[in-house]
């Protein structure tokens, strides 16, 4: 579904500006769940941002379903993924409805404001999507005016009004509360179980062991460790990935490991 070839991603100028990632190769399968997790600078948002087709590679390549991202258009682009980027801007004037129809765009054509295109399959894309969201109770109300869990709700809705087959996510629950969170990610396992493929970037390791079956960690711009949860998901390689004392013990209900962080590790690592 995604095949990612020494991929490197520049900020700035094309040729001399940041570097960001460094040379990443990436697999992920067709109805995989993967996590990708990472210190705060590691490259998760951008890695999104160049599969989603937001940010150009320096140099490699990305396929999406087979196709290089560079041949496709913005409408096929959007027919192949959905992706949900934290802190995205909401646009005034639009009601939640109306933005989440916004998603249906690929299919349609119609572009924001031309809501008269949308057709019944539309609308039902949209309910649909809300209603699985938990943002159906927002319908009516104005997107500019919500906080920003309930944005992060409606532009989940969004996405998966414009397509469940391969949803990707940065930090996309990060401003939910732990009820919304779980309810959010209850809904991505079961839109998994039901064929579509997700890449979920996030900052809550236990959240990402509860649910994915593989992680991703990056580092430094580059892939540090990839593998099922059960395997990677160690307290070795997790102090070596975050540089302080972290310990695993099983979730009492499932059995998922689960990291535990040690007040006052990081001061004393750094002496």
């Amino acid at each position: 579904m995604i095949r990612v070839t020494n991929l490197r991603v520049r900020y700035g100028r094309p040729k001399s500006g940041r570097e960001v990632l460094h040379g990443i190769d990436l697999r992920i399968a067709r109805g995989e769940f993967v996590g990708l997790l990472g210190p705060n600078g590691s490259g998760k948002t951008t890695l999104i941002k160049a599969l989603a087709g937001l940010l150009p590679a320096a140099s490699g390549r990305i396929e999406i379903a087979g196709t290089d991202i560079r041949c496709l258009s913005h409408r096929e682009r959007a027919l192949r993924l959905s992706c949900v980027m934290q802190r995205a801007e909401v646009p005034a004037g639009y009601s939640v409805r109306e933005l989440v129809l916004m998603g249906r765009y690929a299919h349609t054509g119609a572009l924001s404001g031309l809501f008269s295109d949308h057709g019944p399959e539309d609308h039902a894309a949209a309910e649909a999507a809300l209603k699985d969201a938990r943002a159906l109770d927002l319908a009516e109300r104005q997107a500019a005016e919500l906080s920003g869990g309930e944005v992060q709700r409606v532009l989940l809705a969004r996405a998966l009004a414009q397509g469940r087959e391969l949803l990707l996510l940065d930090e996309a629950v990060s401003a939910l509360d732990m009820a919304r969170r779980v309810e959010a990610y209850d809904l991505l396992a079961t839109l998994n179980t039901g064929g579509s493929t997700v890449l979920s970037a996030l900052h809550d390791l236990n959240l990402a062991a509860l649910y994915c079956p593989r992680l991703v960690f990056l580092k430094a711009g580059a892939v540090a460790l990839d593998g099922p949860t059960t395997e990677i998901f160690t307290e070795t390689n997790l102090r070596d990935i975050y540089e302080t004392d972290i310990r695993v013990a099983a979730h009492p209900v499932t059995g998922a490991p689960q990291a535990h962080l040690v007040p006052g590790a990081a001061a004393a690592a750094l002496g």
